[in-house]
């Protein structure tokens, strides 16, 4: 029986010796499975790395792109306030001085008007020129109309006479003096054509 049991031991070993071997093929091949897993995951961790940074990039392109709008969509805002507001100043202010046209045309009328009374004729000379320089100030002008050719953009034609002495299109009576500011006509000259 100690033969035996002897042989027994002695195979044991070899055995064992047996079973080892392929255990360490088989925790080379695992940890050979693990390099490789690993490797993987680091080139996934570093193209995720390079996903992220080209996001992070496109993502700062578009705020850029955004940033750059904005300021070019408040930079336009600006302008077109300020020209409305250039606008309605200016369309104001010729609303309210159309409003003293009458005004001025009394006074013409008051000039014309004969009269003994040197003072009277001197006081009312003296409103009209103030009246003039105050509107020559806010930037109003006198359409010119008498002598002129006749000119639809600047001109109201009333009547129309035959008059071989004059030119065609010619005016030769002012009924209303014109006014206008900067570009814009407040009031048209009314006006008799001749031809």
């Amino acid at each position: 029986m100690e033969n035996e049991e002897i042989k027994e031991q002695t195979v044991v070993p070899e055995e064992a010796e047996e079973e080892t071997a392929p255990a360490e093929e088989i925790a080379a091949e695992e940890a050979v499975e693990e390099a490789k897993e690993e490797k993987k995951e680091d080139r996934k961790r570093k193209k995720d790395k390079k996903n992220q940074k080209d996001s992070k990039d496109e993502e700062i392109a578009l705020l850029n792109d955004k940033f750059l709008r904005l300021c070019a969509e408040y930079d336009n805002f600006k302008k077109r306030s300020q020209r409305e507001k250039d606008g309605i100043y200016a369309e104001s202010k010729g609303a309210i001085i159309k409003e003293f046209l009458p005004v001025y045309d009394n006074l013409e009328r008051a000039l014309k008007q004969q009269t003994e009374d040197e003072a009277y004729k001197k006081g009312v000379e003296m409103i009209m020129n103030q009246f003039r320089q105050s509107l020559e100030k806010l930037g109003v002008e006198q359409i010119p109309a008498l002598g002129e050719k006749f000119n639809p953009e600047l001109h109201n034609a009333v009547m129309h006479v035959e008059d071989e002495e004059k030119g065609e299109n010619e005016i030769v009576e002012v009924f209303q003096q014109g006014f206008k500011l900067s570009d814009k006509v407040i009031r048209f000259a009314m006006v008799k054509v001749a031809n």
